[in-house]
């Protein structure tokens, strides 16, 4: 399922915003933002219950323009309840658990689980994927990201860390088929930046 719904998902996609730790209405103004320009693939942490509720009212917003949400930071199967309860579309990890994985499928929810080795490639590969988040991207290096287009070509790279509307080129010139950008967000001019990408 994993290959079938991120294909759906992030499919013709460059950029993945991620909107984490702010607060619940400035969550949801910067998704609309992203939203209108053309940056339509949004992930919300939901580490804690404010996280969660920066989830829901992003996700009731995205619904109302036809846009799944994500929720981040995933690494149990007691936060993947909690998520599919807040209505996300998929989940996000920073790294891989198989039955993490297997629990946001079983849920109906497509998993994005982060990578930075080879092993962990082979795993992820092993349980069914081929999307993964190679974390933390800009400490990897776009060298990484060429050679593990070697062994594993039928890969899909989502770079995370680190990523922002300056380095990002150059990392989906290395084989990312997305950046995911985070706290670069901050940054008002970042998103009409990154949604040249798209």
């Amino acid at each position: 399922m994993s290959d079938q719904g991120l294909d759906g998902l992030f499919g013709g996609h460059r950029v993945l915003a991620i909107l984490r730790g702010m607060p619940v209405d400035t969550t949801v103004e910067l998704a609309e933002r992203a939203w209108d320009l053309g940056v339509t693939a949004v992930e919300v942490p939901a580490r804690d219950a404010q996280g969660l509720e920066a989830l829901r009212a992003t996700v009731r917003a995205g619904a109302e323009r036809g846009h799944p949400v994500g929720a981040g930071t995933v690494i149990t199967p007691e936060q993947v309840r909690d998520v599919a309860d807040a209505g996300a579309a998929f989940t996000v990890a920073p790294g891989f658990d198989a039955e993490v994985m297997a629990a946001s499928e079983a849920a109906g929810m497509p998993h994005l689980p982060g990578v930075a080795t080879p092993s962990d490639i082979q795993g992820v590969i092993r349980a069914g994927g081929r999307w993964v988040k190679a974390f933390p991207a800009t400490s990897l290096g776009t060298a990484w990201f060429r050679a593990m287009h070697g062994p594993f070509p039928e890969l899909r790279i989502v770079a995370t860390g680190g990523m922002d509307a300056r380095n990002a080129r150059e990392y989906l010139d290395a084989g990312a088929r997305m950046v995911a950008v985070g706290s670069a967000l901050a940054d008002p001019e970042q998103i009409p930046l990154l949604a040249e990408l798209v």
